[in-house]
């Protein structure tokens, strides 16, 4: 088997919903396939580095940390929620590498020693590695959700998967927090189907497809703001020329929402 990995784009659910009886029922599906990718890699990793929705900045700053903390970005939810701790490690040497990686494709970049663990990065990962015995960093998205900028970002982070990283863009596929329920059906299922069609696409037609992701059906209505979605771009960019793979789909979700996840690679 080759040691190459493949890259991910994940619909990381709602806020903790793995520590949250009723929404864990709901999230069952994207709860086994989270589960199930361990056993889809080549090795355990030496690292997940993590791209996720809730953490953006002027430049792609990569968590340098050896401890991260934890970063409660939610809010309405039981008191016990805010003092969830994920206790993985950091990785600050691949946290300097990756960073090299970026200066080197003319990207601006810093490294961040306070950031800590947001929810999309924590609640995934406690589903994939419960133990928290897999050192975990994350990048984060830059302001103004260039599609072109984070798939070059990707395309920096590609040798990372001959190195033992796991690339995870962490997001939704839908990401309206104002519309739920029924009315959310016809537009995230139209969506959806168009993000399937497209990742099916060659290679080349499929990143200028996404690039012009806002031409897709009700794509503004299912992200009004896309910060949940240019991280597929990085997952994608990482293993451009690859074979994308749905790894989870679900309908119906908070009574309307369809969603899905892919591998890349």
């Amino acid at each position: 088997m080759s040691q190459r990995f493949p890259t991910y784009f994940i619909s990381h659910g709602g806020g903790p919903w793995p520590w949250l009886r009723d929404m864990r029922r709901m999230f069952s599906n994207l709860e086994a396939s989270l589960a199930r990718i361990p056993s889809e890699l080549p090795a355990v990793p030496k690292a997940v580095l993590s791209i996720s929705g809730h953490w953006e900045g002027r430049d792609f700053a990569v968590m340098s940390s050896p401890r991260p903390p934890m970063v409660y970005d939610y809010s309405g939810f039981p008191p016990e929620t805010y003092s969830i701790v994920y206790p993985a490690p950091g990785a600050p040497e691949l946290a300097a590498r990756t960073a090299d990686l970026l200066r080197g494709a003319g990207l601006p970049t810093r490294l961040d020693p306070k950031q800590g663990f947001d929810h999309g990065t924590f609640a995934p990962l406690f589903v994939m590695y419960p133990k928290a015995d897999v050192p975990v960093y994350q990048i984060s998205l830059q302001s103004g959700y260039d599609p072109a900028a984070h798939f070059a970002l990707g395309r920096a982070l590609a040798p990372l998967r001959d190195e033992g990283v796991l690339i995870l863009g962490s997001g939704l596929s839908y990401h309206n927090l104002r519309l739920f329920g029924p009315a959310a059906k016809q537009p995230s299922t139209a969506f959806d189907g168009w993000l399937d069609r497209t990742l099916a696409l060659d290679p080349a037609a499929r990143t200028k497809a996404l690039e012009q992701w806002d031409q897709a059906p009700y794509a503004r209505v299912c992200h009004p703001e896309e910060d949940h979605f240019v991280p597929l771009f990085a997952a994608l960019g990482a293993a451009e020329g690859e074979v994308a793979t749905r790894t989870y789909h679900d309908e119906g979700l908070f009574g309307g929402v369809t969603a899905s996840s892919y591998r890349f690679g």
